[in-house]
């Protein structure tokens, strides 16, 4: 098999976590912060009279409201160093698992660089299903494939294949939802209000913390303690200590976006995610098995014989 196509397979596990707007560092339900510091935020109005809230209050509340929706239209950028960039678009769905559909966009790096000498614009089609992530890589694996071109990644899998990373992948795969983005924040301590700011012509309240992002992959409760130390191992490898986290509330106490910010050794890590149309009708169903090939077993050919 060409291995460049192997190469791109492999990517794309990245890709799942890109397009929920998580990296392998991110996630997490949380811990809500009842103390630390914590700025004075927006306002709600109560028998005709407007009361002042806290930032914490205004984000419990958008927490709870996100929640609630079940679904939104979600687009995303991600940017890892000079190695990959991304840009996604399309509707989530998260009642029962993540489920949904999206165009992913490889904009920099070898990826992007491979797509391009494949004749492609970089853009694929990805589907979320509660347990698996599906991406088609176009027509050239699939002539490669024997008119296979849908990848089908099974998050327990991911679990064999990627060891502690793989077990958080899965749990942010079947659990990340907008309202996990604010609990992220909560989490911190340290809520500060930044100010009032416009996003995509709503106008939102911007509140920022920063999050030991070993203390992120902890709070995920289904991960068990030998996960987590080798996850931990794994984060130190890469480099990646620290996530700054921003997010936008608008005056309904709706998110309407997410930005983290980390270093690792690959160059700085940085994520936007813009949500909108919350409770959008979403759909989505794996793609026929006569046209898929799963992951796993593109890994057992790659192996090399005894």
């Amino acid at each position: 098999m060409n291995r460049a196509l192997v190469r791109r397979a492999g990517l794309s596990v990245l890709a799942a976590a890109v397009l929920t707007g998580v990296t392998a560092c991110g996630g997490g339900t949380g811990k809500q912060a009842e103390g630390g510091k914590e700025t004075v935020g927006g306002k709600a109005t109560a028998g005709g009279k407007e009361e002042t809230r806290s930032a914490v209050s205004v984000l419990q509340a958008a927490q709870k409201k996100a929640g609630a929706a079940n679904s939104a239209k979600v687009e995303s950028n991600l940017s890892v160093g000079s190695a990959m960039g991304t840009q996604s678009k399309g509707s989530l769905r998260w009642d029962d698992g993540v489920t949904g559909v999206m165009d992913l966009t490889y904009t920099k790096g070898q990826m992007a660089e491979n797509l391009k000498k494949m004749g492609s614009d970089g853009t694929m089609k990805a589907r979320y299903l509660p347990d698996a992530y599906f991406v088609d890589m176009g027509p050239a694996f699939a002539k490669d494939m024997g008119g296979k071109s849908w990848i089908r990644y099974g998050y327990d899998d991911m679990v064999k294949l990627m060891g502690p990373s793989g077990a958080l992948l899965k749990d942010q795969m079947q659990n990340s939802t907008p309202e996990q983005g604010v609990k992220q924040l909560l989490a911190t301590g340290q809520v500060k209000e930044v100010g009032k700011e416009e996003v995509r012509g709503v106008q939102a309240t911007h509140y920022a913390g920063t999050l030991d992002v070993r203390k992120m992959a902890e709070s995920n409760s289904q991960l068990d303690a030998k996960t987590l130390a080798g996850l931990r191992k794994q984060l130190e490898q890469a480099g990646v200590t620290t996530s700054v986290i921003d997010i936008w509330i608008d005056e309904d106490d709706v998110l309407v976006k997410k930005t983290e910010r980390s270093q690792s050794k690959a160059g700085p890590i940085n994520s936007t995610v813009f949500y909108s149309d919350y409770g959008v009708d979403v759909t989505a169903e794996a793609p026929p098995t006569a046209r898929t090939v799963d992951f796993k077993d593109l890994m057992k050919k790659q192996q090399p014989k005894a």
